[in-house]
């Protein structure tokens, strides 16, 4: 029975360390927090709203096939594999900070045994396997690679919230330093993995070896940067609609009638942890890769266009109350990293304007913790910006928001026939057509948050 080390626990970790269990593989789970590995030793989630990780993990656990520890080095060292998923750090600027997975990979050097492969499942700048972990690694360990040291990528393709559907659902990419490394990941992952029948694809769904870690680190970075331009483009079509008087819904679904048209569908900001920074993180390492900085710049205007939106129905917002429905940067997860509640409540404050904030997801304390001033039920405002498409804003109606008379829905997320008497606004849309679009999240094309 192979015997495998997940290093980290997260959100991706912890699900895949869960299919490696049920795929008959030995699993050692290792976080640093006592926690974290506290809850997963008595097969609770960590973490809330992963479909199917509840019972799930209580059955591997239940079945002894998955342990976890705080020793990592332990982890390690009664392991043939090796998987390692700690998050790549970045500041507000996208910048990426190594200390967390420099400190990981250190630790694993450390107590590796001669012929262990070592996976990275983290999304990396090109050429970072090869030159600044599998170089570690061999210095770590005085194993010698190629030869009784054996590494490759393997970029998680999973989205949080359904990562079990995903992990059947998508191809899995590999890619080695060398060939013996990209084969050993292949036969890895395809010893646990089981894949839905995709007539759709060119070639079987199933474990792809991209043939080099740089391919396979590129590939991630792309389909994530497409996704940013794609959205880029939607955004300025809303905005050209606007500006001539259609409606940008209806312009899309009549694009996408034609299958080489796959328009995403526009919106008031691109959050979450890969969006926003992996194209940052391609034109660093691929500095050929430019349009994408023009996507970031076009997306990253968008909570101005909202603003503005509101302060020309409303006039000056000098002294107005504004209400900002969503923390998290997407509906029905309680994640804000890049979410564009940040920004919107930045340039309220600048215009003079007093931004309260509510989401069913964080109470007051959570709100206030990430700098923000939660709302008071039952307030006035005078206008209201939906930032997040949770699907409890879909039954807002005039009741729920006394005094507004604004409401900028930058998500498709409210019923507009709910709202008879206030203005509403919509990206783009004319005649409010655009709330009959596809609701965001039912499929792909249209999705416009980040991972």
């Amino acid at each position: 029975m192979t015997t495998a080390a997940m290093v980290a626990l997260g959100k991706i970790g912890l699900p895949l360390a869960v299919a490696m269990a049920e795929g008959g593989l030995d699993v050692r789970g290792a976080d640093i927090d006592p926690r974290v590995v506290e809850l997963v030793n008595a097969g609770t989630p960590p973490f809330p709203n992963e479909a199917e990780l509840d019972e799930r993990l209580a059955a591997v656990v239940e079945s002894g096939k998955r342990a976890a520890t705080t020793d990592v080095a332990a982890a390690v060292a009664a392991s043939s594999v090796v998987v390692i998923v700690v998050p790549l750090v970045v500041d507000e600027h996208a910048k990426p900070d190594f200390g967390a997975i420099d400190a990981a990979t250190a630790t694993v050097a450390g107590a590796l045994r001669p012929g262990t492969l070592v996976v990275y499942e983290t999304t990396l700048p090109v050429h970072t396997t090869r030159t600044r972990f599998a170089s570690a690694l061999a210095a770590g360990s005085g194993l010698t690679l190629g030869e009784d040291l054996f590494v490759a990528h393997s970029p998680e393709r999973v989205y949080s919230g359904r990562v079990f559907a995903d992990l059947r659902r998508y191809p899995k990419l590999v890619g080695g330093i060398d060939e013996e490394s990209g084969a050993r990941a292949e036969a890895f992952y395809a010893s646990f993995l089981e894949f839905d029948d995709r007539p759709d694809l060119s070639r079987p769904n199933g474990v792809w070896n991209l043939g080099s870690a740089e391919a396979a680190e590129m590939a991630k970075l792309a389909e994530t940067s497409y996704r940013d331009l794609n959205i880029a483009f939607a955004n300025q079509l809303a905005r050209g609609a606007d500006a001539i008087g259609v409606d940008v819904y209806g312009v899309i679904e009549a694009c996408n009638s034609q299958p080489f048209s796959h328009i995403h569908q526009p919106g008031i900001a691109v959050g979450g942890h890969c969006i926003p920074v992996y194209p940052h993180l391609l034109v660093n390492s691929v500095p050929e890769v430019t349009l994408s900085l023009r996507s970031r710049e076009v997306n990253d205007e968008m909570p101005r266009v909202a603003v503005d939106a509101v302060e020309a129905e409303l006039g000056a917002l000098d002294g107005k109350t504004v209400l900002i429905l969503g923390v998290a940067y997407r509906g029905g997860v309680k994640e804000h990293a890049f979410s564009g509640v940040f920004p919107l409540a930045r340039l309220l404050a600048e215009r003079g304007a007093r931004a309260v904030v509510s989401d069913p997801l964080y109470d007051d304390e959570e709100i206030r913790a990430l700098g923000l001033e939660p709302s008071v039920r039952g307030e006035r405002v005078d206008a209201a910006i939906v930032q997040a498409d949770h699907a409890e804003y879909r039954s807002l109606g005039e009741n729920d928001l006394p005094g507004t008379r604004v409401i900028y829905d930058g998500r498709c997320a409210v019923d507009p026939a709910r709202f008879p008497n206030i203005i509403a606004r919509v990206p783009g849309a004319r005649g409010l057509t655009g709330l009959a679009a596809t609701p965001i999240g039912e499929t792909e094309t249209w999705t416009t948050e980040g991972d």
